[in-house]
């Protein structure tokens, strides 16, 4: 009895000591970065930031029209009509300043709140596929200093595929897709 109990723990040790643990890495920023979702995030962001922008531009417009008259008719007026409009000028450039801290601001919590929901769609999903073929570490393929990727599965494709990004699209494309936008907008602005 003794002896079968041996060799069942040496069997059992034995074993344990070849299995290898599964680990797993995947390109989380690709995955996030070329989501469907990001594109929507990224339209929405983009009309944001051009709402702002073109306010910002109207408010530039406005103290400028304001402090061009302001030159021009400063000799006529009279004293009270000039620290009037010099007070206007000074709360106008305030509003503009306020305007830029607020919009950078909200802005950001905006980008924060968009992609949020899509950060925790494309690790639930890593995690469900780390879940269901049984590895232990799934790493983030950007942020590890090493990795034997011999020894190590991409999920990648299978993420890609999970998440619904296009076999064709990958981050240059989008690198492209979005100059040719930045292009397009740098066009109509002129």
């Amino acid at each position: 009895m003794k002896k079968i109990l041996t060799i069942a723990l040496i069997s059992l040790f034995g074993a344990a000591a070849f299995a290898q643990p599964k680990f797993a890495h995947v390109n989380f920023s690709e995955l996030v970065q070329l989501m469907p979702e990001a594109d929507q995030a990224r339209a929405t962001m983009n009309a944001s930031s051009k709402e702002a922008q073109d306010t910002y531009q109207s408010m530039v417009e406005e103290f400028q029209n304001k402090y061009s008259q302001y030159q021009q008719k400063a000799a006529t007026w009279t004293g009270a009509i000039k620290e009037s409009k010099e007070r206007e000028l000074t709360e106008i450039q305030q509003r503009i300043q306020e305007f830029q801290q607020n919009v950078q601001q909200e802005l950001q919590e905006q980008q924060e709140k968009l992609m949020a929901p899509i950060y925790t769609k494309a690790r639930e999903t890593v995690s469900k596929m780390a879940k269901e073929a049984g590895y232990i570490f799934v790493f983030d393929k950007t942020s590890v200093l090493y990795l034997d990727e011999a020894q190590s599965v991409d999920l990648t494709p299978e993420a890609r595929k999970l998440l619904g990004i296009a076999d064709d699209r990958t981050l240059e494309s989008l690198q492209a897709e979005l100059q040719a936008q930045a292009q397009a907008q740098a066009a109509q602005q002129q």
